[in-house]
């Protein structure tokens, strides 16, 4: 039995790959622009709207709740640097003070003709007095080691030939020694503060006095 064909009721075309109303630019056009619509439609619909415009809110608050918390962390950090930099220039400027008014003292009691002529350079304005006090302070130290017994042609030498246990300021003497050996060989191009130069010195007067020398 033939199949019989029965026709389109509302007569309509149908959309194929081969129809040419896919074809048409004018109808392609139509169908994006019909798209564009309803996706704005969907965008800009007062829903959307309220849904954006709440998440944009928690975005705002959020941001701004992270800029104050940095904010305040960044001034009680900068408040607690200040108040420690505050502190360590003022223990400084104690400690100064205090080996100041040691040193001081020492030069109105002390009996050693050569270590008051150390803090009389010390305490001058010329700079180049400050390493003369120390060039004094490494002789005397050279003086003071031979009459401990410890024998050689240089400070250096006799350095060498101590020990903790035979001489327990041995640290201490390497250090202000090696300035001294800086003052030496640079001259003027060794650049030495007054409060370099108070620290030094102390640390000599530290070695004397643990003997007793001065």
């Amino acid at each position: 039995m033939d199949k019989i064909l029965t026709p389109n009721p509302n007569n309509a075309e149908v959309d194929t790959f081969l129809n040419e109303k896919l074809l048409n630019p004018e109808y392609l056009f139509e169908k994006l622009v019909d798209f564009i619509n309803s996706f704005f439609d969907v965008v800009f619909s007062s829903t959307t709207k309220t849904i954006i415009d709440d998440v944009l809110f928690f975005l705002t608050l959020f941001f701004i709740t992270v800029i104050i918390y940095v904010a305040v962390r960044m001034f009680e950090i900068r408040r607690k640097e200040h108040a420690h930099l505050h502190h360590e220039i003022h223990e400084y400027a104690h400690h100064q003070k205090e080996i100041e008014k040691k040193l001081q003292s020492e030069k109105s009691i002390s009996k050693n003709e050569r270590w008051v002529k150390v803090l009389n350079y010390l305490f001058s304005h010329s700079s180049s007095d400050w390493k003369l006090s120390i060039m004094e302070a490494d002789g005397m130290l050279f003086e003071f080691m031979g009459r401990l017994g410890f024998t050689g042609d240089t400070l250096g030498e006799r350095l060498k030939s101590a020990n903790q246990e035979t001489f327990p300021q041995l640290t201490k003497a390497w250090e202000v020694h090696s300035i001294r050996n800086k003052i030496a060989h640079e001259g003027l191009a060794f650049e030495l503060t007054q409060h370099e130069a108070k620290r030094i010195i102390a640390l000599y007067e530290e070695i004397f006095h643990h003997y007793g020398f001065i």
